[in-house]
């Protein structure tokens, strides 16, 4: 698979990999392999970031459209997350409030289709 892939599953931001992972294949057993037993570089990118986008918006409980409403287009550390949850700017706020009432929105269409 491509590396843009591998990373995906994995759950990290690509241009923070290692040179060798983003230029090369990786095969599904290779994949399994960084999954049971990661490098000292997978483990690093997953507890400090730079985290993609997709694992930014849900530290911070918003959407990803939500994050770029909010001005923010690259990807953070967890540094930087923290400091977002630890001062919420305003744009926080009500991003986490619209993320949930689409949430609840979701679950009450889920519980009327299964009462039909």
């Amino acid at each position: 698979m491509k590396p843009i892939t591998a990373a995906a599953k994995l759950g990290i931001y690509l241009p923070a990999a290692p040179a060798e992972f983003q230029s090369s294949p990786i095969t599904r057993d290779e994949l399994d392999a960084l999954r049971d037993n990661p490098p000292e570089w997978l483990v690093e990118l997953r507890r400090n970031g730079p985290f993609p986008r997709d694992v930014v918006a849900a530290k911070l409980g918003v959407s990803r459209s939500g994050l770029v409403r909010g001005g923010i287009t690259e990807a953070l550390t967890a540094d930087q997350i923290g400091e977002l949850i630890a001062n919420p700017p305003r744009w926080l706020h009500v991003e986490r409030d619209v993320h949930q009432k689409v949430i609840a929105e979701r679950e009450r269409i889920k519980a009327a289709n299964k009462e039909d």
